[in-house]
């Protein structure tokens, strides 16, 4: 069959057209689908006192960690209460103290639409004295690597920033000697992603 060049021009004038109105459907779409979720969470920024109440008082910390995004989320607020955040860290003491770097899991609580707790738990490499003797001014720890628990209670300033007072001790859980291990206080600037 014979198409006469008017109607083969309407064709490819349709073709075209379409294809055209195809891409464009494509493109809303690409632009409409969301961002896949970011990998980090939470970056915090602080100071601590370094273990008040100890041999180690009277010096202070520059505290940094990074919190990782849950793993998966929950189809309920409660259950999400109970998927922790990976996080790593550090906190370098500023008069050649001990300074150490952990790696844990933190679970967040809302109490109010502003007002968090937290807690973590994980482990802990350091710079200080291992054994169960240490010179003046510093704290005999055991052996490292130790355990690390933290608490908090934080405030959200914006929905980017928060700030939270921290509580941590590293200790060796009496795996490696005795001794009160090492407890530092402090609060944190947070930015999240």
């Amino acid at each position: 069959m014979r198409v006469g060049p008017i109607v083969g021009l309407s064709l490819l004038i349709g073709a075209v057209g379409s294809t055209g109105a195809v891409g464009a459907e494509a493109k809303k779409a690409k632009q409409a689908a969301p961002e896949p979720p970011s990998l980090l969470s939470e970056f915090r920024f602080g100071f601590s006192a370094q273990d008040p109440w100890g041999p180690e008082k009277g010096s202070a910390n520059a505290a940094a960690e990074l919190l990782l995004a849950k793993p998966f989320t929950a189809a309920d607020l409660f259950t999400s209460y109970f998927i922790p955040r990976p996080h790593v860290g550090g906190s370098l003491n500023f008069d050649t103290k001990t300074s150490y770097a952990y790696a844990g899991l933190t679970w967040s609580l809302d109490i109010t639409p502003r007002v968090f707790i937290e807690g973590s738990l994980g482990g802990a490499v350091h710079s200080g004295p291992t054994g169960d003797f240490a010179p003046p001014g510093r704290q005999a720890l055991g052996c490292s690597p130790l355990f690390r628990e933290a608490g908090s209670i934080g405030v959200r300033l914006s929905d980017k920033w928060s700030m939270t007072a921290t509580v941590e001790h590293l200790s060796n859980g009496g795996t490696c000697g005795e001794n009160r291990g090492l407890t530092n206080v402090g609060a944190r600037l947070g930015y999240s992603f």
